[in-house]
């Protein structure tokens, strides 16, 4: 892409999604999320010329830089995390005026609550999975990608990605399980 802006904001445009999607199921946090991915775009802007079309697709190898990024960003923050506010996620972009909700002919208020509801419940839990775990769900589950992809991605064999998946899957069941009978 050599000085190429054009070809620089098509990538980013084109994966800025998937990173942040990433980032934020990995940290739970918009904030954080959005910081980490242009961390993720730097060095991947600062680190193009050694992309080997040979070692993978594009996609591996910026989904692998986003995965070393969280990967040091978890060990360097392991100590300084503090729980979650309780107004953190009122202000949302998904929220409706009243008076689109009057003529809004897609999920009702209920449905959106029941939802969001669902993906904190699902990102909570995510959040106590070990990190091995957590990474090859959100790849497989999160992501789409293949267990090919997300052994190169992780640099471990296919057979150990599906023996991550099994068992963070059943984790999340597990903590998922726990939190509804804690509801109930």
């Amino acid at each position: 892409m050599d000085g190429d802006s054009g070809a620089w904001a098509e990538l980013v445009r084109t994966h800025h999604r998937r990173v942040y999607g990433l980032c934020y199921r990995f940290t739970g946090n918009p904030a954080d999320a959005e910081d980490l991915t242009q961390d993720v775009f730097l060095k991947i802007y600062s680190n193009l010329a050694s992309f080997d079309t040979g070692r993978g697709s594009l996609q591996v190898w910026i989904t692998t830089m986003t995965r070393n990024l969280l990967v040091d960003n978890f060990r360097r923050t392991k100590n300084l995390r503090s729980t979650f506010s309780l107004d953190e996620g009122w202000e949302s972009a998904e929220e409706l005026k009243p008076v689109d909700r009057l003529t809004s002919h897609g999920k009702s208020p209920h449905e959106i609550a029941a939802h969001k509801e669902l993906e904190k419940m699902v990102q909570q839990a995510l959040a106590h999975v070990s990190v091995e775990l957590r990474e090859a769900v959100i790849l497989r589950d999160l992501q789409d990608m293949d267990y090919k992809e997300i052994a190169q991605v992780l640099g471990i064999p296919e057979g150990t990605v599906k023996s991550r998946i099994s068992r963070g899957r059943a984790e999340l069941a597990r903590l998922l399980e726990r939190n509804k009978r804690e509801v109930m």
